[in-house]
């Protein structure tokens, strides 16, 4: 197992889209693996693959805090969202000690495929919802603070200088 370098702030990666992965070979597995290895070792409860320097379209997330679980995604894809939307606190390893009340939908349904190719249908809501979200922007390019009003987007990078 490898430990990755996580990108961080103004990091060019961190805003590109990430491609779809055609299929899930072994190098897509091992990624995954680093990845959720990378994700535990920094504290967090999701990675995309673009914070770690890979334009593909994979995430990895704590599934089952209890247990100790991570589900790797792969192409994933929300569906459905909730128009009942909630607000709570996030943080994002490329942003350390950062974290901003951000508004999201409270449930949402994905659709990915697993580590090894089988296609699933994920619902989810509270924390689960969240992370997902938020790793799914990873891949089309948006950081957290994008999702700040304006006012308050502006008011975060000129604190910030970035």
């Amino acid at each position: 197992m490898e430990i990755l370098e996580i990108r961080k702030f103004n990091d060019k990666i961190l805003s590109q889209k990430a491609k779809r992965i055609g299929k899930t070979d072994q190098e897509i597995k091992d990624l995954a693996e680093n990845m959720a290895e990378t994700m535990r070792l920094n504290q967090g409860i999701g990675l995309a693959a673009p914070q770690v320097g890979v334009l593909k379209k994979l995430i990895v997330v704590e599934s089952d805090f209890k247990n100790q679980r991570v589900l790797a995604l792969v192409n994933p894809k929300i569906i459905k969202k909730s128009k009942e939307k909630t607000i709570d606190r996030e943080g994002c390893l490329s942003f350390p000690g950062i974290y901003l009340d951000i508004k999201r939908s409270k449930e949402i349904t994905v659709k990915a495929k697993n580590i090894e190719g089988k296609k699933l249908i994920i619902k989810a809501e509270g924390l689960i919802a969240r992370v997902l979200q938020h790793e799914i922007d990873h891949l089309k390019g948006v950081v957290f603070y994008k999702r700040l009003n304006p006012i308050k987007r502006i008011i975060f990078r000129a604190k910030r200088k970035f």
